[in-house]
């Protein structure tokens, strides 16, 4: 998969890296995580590109996740500036995560 986060570095290094960063924890034997994953990609790539978005994969890699304090499936975690914004788990509304993701993101990248 593209964008897949594979090492500590990797991550550390996506989350650090540009203005805004999102990292997409999931498992492959999450239906959630299977079903939401193509709504996300859409999500980013027509409203927010200046998110650089990366997966997880939590069954592979299960210290990254570990990392992070998460410990469900699909777990979604936004970073603005390397810091930790917004945080959403579990079942994730795609119209309430636009929302959430409009206001900072506009202020950042259309000043």
């Amino acid at each position: 998969m593209k964008n897949e986060l594979q090492t500590q570095e990797q991550l550390e290094a996506h989350v650090n890296e540009g203005m805004a960063s999102m990292v997409y924890f999931y498992s492959d034997h999450c239906a959630p995580c299977l079903s939401l994953r193509p709504k996300v990609i859409k999500l980013v790539e027509e409203n927010f590109p200046n998110i650089n978005l990366a997966f997880v994969n939590s069954e592979k890699f299960p210290e990254l996740p570990s990392q992070y304090n998460v410990f469900s499936n699909p777990t979604l975690i936004l970073f603005f500036d390397g810091r930790e914004y917004r945080r959403e788990s579990k079942y994730i509304s795609i119209p309430q995560l636009a929302s959430e993701i409009e206001r900072p993101y506009r202020m950042i990248f259309e000043n």
